[in-house]
């Protein structure tokens, strides 16, 4: 899907080492987690690439104060209710949805995101979780003893599987 600006997560995220909250400044706080405003890939290419010919788009949205038309890759049906935030704070980490992104040059969708695909992370979640403050890291490795705290985050997040498949949950 073409883009704006052929934005790499490869780059910014696998060689910079940028975090997901830089650019999606709203995963933490709301349901939308938010595209990056033309002042945030400002920040940097105010000082670096400042004449690079993919970053045009960039710099005419600063002129202008337009912003930045990005294309949505991970949109769900407009009958769903999708909240990044909530994922977020109870241990669903960025890359069970988006993948491996310090991998992919330019964006693209990792999994379905079909309501079979979301079933069988409600039905199921233990193997979702990590601890909240873990979820920005990029192939995080579990330790030893995963089991057991997943099935303590299960109960100290508040975690109702029995009760995340029912339809109000994602249909409102």
């Amino acid at each position: 899907m073409a883009q704006a600006v052929p934005f790499s997560h490869k780059h910014h995220v696998g060689d910079i080492g940028l975090d997901c909250r830089y650019c999606h400044h709203g995963v933490e706080t709301s349901a939308s987690a938010g595209l990056p405003a033309t002042e945030v890939c400002m920040t940097c290419h105010s000082q670096l690439f400042t004449n690079a010919e993919m970053l045009a788009p960039v710099r005419a949205s600063l002129a202008s104060g337009q912003p930045l038309q990005w294309q949505r890759v991970n949109a769900v049906p407009d009958f769903v209710y999708f909240n990044h935030s909530i994922h977020i704070a109870k241990g669903v980490a960025c890359e069970t949805c988006h993948g491996a992104v310090d991998e992919i040059p330019l964006t693209r969708r990792a999994h379905s995101l079909s309501m079979e695909w979301c079933l069988g992370c409600h039905r199921d979640p233990g193997p979702n979780l990590r601890p909240p403050q873990d979820v920005f890291l990029m192939h995080w490795k579990p330790p030893d003893d995963i089991e057991q705290i997943r099935r303590s985050l299960i109960s100290v997040l508040d975690i109702h599987p029995e009760t995340m498949t029912d339809c109000y949950v994602c249909h409102r």
